[in-house]
């Protein structure tokens, strides 16, 4: 067998591989890829609760390095709260870097990190399917997110102003379900997860053509775990 013949045998598993477009499995199966994740706010108090279920599904918690972080002799309150810093300032830096993309941001909310995606960089334009460029960016979210995993992770989808609001929080939930759901099929913990969909509620922009777009949205909020 000649050297072309054998390249080829060896990368077409690739190709097929790398041909496939991924779709969101059937609805019937969406509760067995979403068991041990939460339906609601991630609150301080929905946290607390859920942080012996994190642990006892092999979670760990936010470990000290020692070559990055100063520690003070003896204040174990004020060292804890340098090593989370330390954690979260490295996790922005990276996810900031990585998704400088249109309709995409990374921003602070204290020690926590909210991953704003606006929908029309994130799905097909006339289909609930993520698009090529979706994918790309949920799969470096969930590299960084895997490497981060002291964290707990709240999904929240939103609509623009619905006449119905029944069926605006129906759609944002989707949204939050379907990024959730490809999250859990690469190897995130689904007892970080909170799943909720606000429909139109919390628009970040107006209400006119170019703010609808906008506001429909899917927001990742990541937070320490304490």
């Amino acid at each position: 067998m000649n050297l072309k013949k054998l390249f080829l045998l060896i990368s077409l598993p690739w190709m097929l591989f790398s041909c496939v477009q991924y779709n969101t499995p059937a609805r019937d199966t969406w509760g067995m890829y979403l068991r041990g994740a939460s339906f609601g706010d991630m609150t301080a108090e929905s946290k607390i609760a859920k942080k012996p279920i994190y642990l006892g599904a092999g979670g760990q918690l936010i470990t000290y390095d020692s070559n990055s972080v100063k520690m003070e002799y003896g204040d174990k309150e004020q060292n804890e709260s340098v090593v989370v810093l330390d954690y979260m300032e490295k996790m922005e830096d990276e996810l900031y870097d990585s998704l400088r993309k249109p309709g995409i941001s990374v921003q602070r909310a204290g020690t926590d990190i909210v991953v704003i995606l606006v929908r029309d960089a994130l799905m097909q334009l006339e289909a609930p399917e993520f698009s090529d460029i979706g994918i790309d960016t949920l799969d470096i979210i969930s590299k960084i997110l895997n490497k981060y995993n002291s964290t707990f992770i709240e999904i929240a989808g939103y609509t623009d102003s619905m006449r119905n609001k029944n069926a605006a929080r129906a759609l944002s939930l989707d949204m939050a379900k379907r990024t959730a759901i490809f999250f859990a099929q690469h190897d995130i913990n689904t007892t970080r997860m909170f799943i909720v969909g606000r429909g139109s509620a919390r628009p970040i922009a107006a209400q006119d053509d170019i703010g609808r777009l906008t506001n429909r949205r899917v927001e990742i909020r990541i937070s320490p775990v304490r």
